[in-house]
């Protein structure tokens, strides 16, 4: 057993483990080895780093968690992709300096090393994120490629995010990769007026990271405070680069602000779902609170409006609400009609509803979710049933509730959100 090694650990725990520390450390890791390999070795960089994840869960159950647990996925990563060079012949010329480059990059890499900017981003992972999201990649493809490359996310976690299948994801990813070989795209980050146009993409993709980890799609846990954490990390760092420091990147920065706040009030002891109404304010963090606020406003200057202002807007009005009574809904259905009037989505417009019921009664939002255009979408998606069983339960139509509730409860797999369902359930039961 490694001298760095600690005791051998029950198999459940390592795989939670390694699992976790491969959502923090898979981004870091791919974009060091593209740094090495090119973009174009994009594919070969995310199957090193998928088999040393592998490794840790065939080796530590029987040798023991190391002491360093990330450092210790870094290195047989490079261990990995050393083996790669010394076997293919394209790279046998450029071997030496090819190790010599593995070699400095892993040393100098360290978990605590701060990231630093001159006249472009530093940060590896921003890198890559802007590299994913280069104009010649299809937008949505773009985004599932950075979500799956540097956020460690599984294709059926970005088919939920998207109201979409696995293998339509898979298609995505397929031509995202065809496209940065084909196309050339070289793994740099643009200046000046080419990368604002990137941003988009960026952005939405630290945004889908966020909300991962604000309501998990998978796993025993309603909320990763650690994605949260990082995608607000990630979205300052671009505060850093003149070019992205724009009013839609201080919007998105309050947005996940003001959502963070309110994570240890969104569930209770046993992991179950609070709703909003329900949670303790008082455990708000006041501080997120505040400087979501400061970006907000930092958000309203010229002329730009983004959704991501429109939703840090609604944030904002449950964040500085005294208690759930006092909510200004009327204004905040005023920004979801806005937000309507830039996007088709399906589930914009079930949260209008939502909205809309609070202003106008649960009738009207039955009326608004049986009006949605495309309602096709949300057919598979729980939270339009469970939103239709609390307006019919608002309606004393405790039969239709629970109908509506019941198949909530089969279309998700979530523990909180299926402990939170069965709660509702036996409520009605019970009248």
């Amino acid at each position: 057993m490694p001298d760095s090694a600690g005791p051998a650990a029950p198999a459940g725990g390592i795989t939670q483990l390694a699992e976790h520390l491969f959502r923090q450390e898979s981004g870091k890791l791919v974009s060091v080895l593209t740094g090495i390999f090119g973009i174009d070795r994009l594919q070969m960089a995310e199957d090193v780093v998928q088999e040393a994840l592998v490794r840790a869960l065939q080796t530590w159950p029987f040798y023991g968690v190391p002491k360093n647990p990330a450092a210790w996925l870094m290195q047989t990563s490079r261990n990995l992709a050393l083996d790669i060079v010394r076997r293919e012949k394209r790279f046998h010329e450029k071997q030496p300096e090819i190790i010599a480059t593995i070699e400095h990059r892993m040393s100098e890499h360290r978990e605590d090393e701060a990231p630093m900017f001159e006249d472009e981003i530093k940060d590896g992972r921003l890198r890559l994120f802007f590299a994913c999201c280069h104009p010649l990649i299809p937008q949505e493809a773009q985004i599932a490629l950075a979500l799956k490359t540097l956020c460690g996310f599984s294709p059926a976690e970005i088919a939920k995010a998207f109201l979409t299948s696995e293998a339509a994801i898979a298609k995505r990813l397929t031509r995202a990769r065809q496209s940065i070989q084909e196309q050339k795209i070289p793994f740099e980050i643009p200046s000046g007026e080419e990368l604002s146009p990137r941003l988009d993409g960026v952005l939405q993709s630290i945004y889908l990271l966020f909300n991962e980890g604000y309501k998990a799609s998978s796993g025993d846990s309603l909320v990763r405070a650690e994605l949260c954490h990082e995608a607000i990390r990630l979205a300052n760092l671009l505060l850093e680069h003149a070019a992205a420091n724009q009013p839609r990147t201080h919007a998105l920065i309050a947005l996940m602000l003001l959502d963070a706040a309110r994570l240890p009030a969104r569930t209770d002891d046993e992991g179950t779902i609070v709703r909003l109404k329900d949670q303790n304010r008082g455990v708000w963090d006041q501080s997120l609170i505040s400087l979501g606020i400061q970006h907000l406003a930092q958000a309203a200057t010229g002329e730009d409006l983004s959704e991501y202002h429109l939703q840090a807007g609604i944030a904002a009005y449950h964040c500085t609400a005294a208690d759930y009574a006092s909510t200004n809904w009327p204004a905040i259905l005023a920004q979801y009609d806005r937000w309507m009037e830039m996007t088709d989505s399906p589930i914009v417009a079930l949260n209008r509803a939502v909205a809309l019921a609070k202003v106008k009664g649960p009738q009207k939002g039955l009326e608004a979710v049986q009006a949605i255009a495309n309602r096709k979408q949300l057919e598979s998606y729980y939270l339009t049933y469970a939103v239709l069983g609390e307006f019919e339960s608002q309606l004393g139509r405790y039969e239709e509730a629970t109908a509506h509730l019941r198949k909530a409860l089969q279309l998700t797999e979530l523990k909180s959100e299926r402990s939170f369902l069965s709660k509702r359930l036996q409520e009605f039961d019970s009248r």
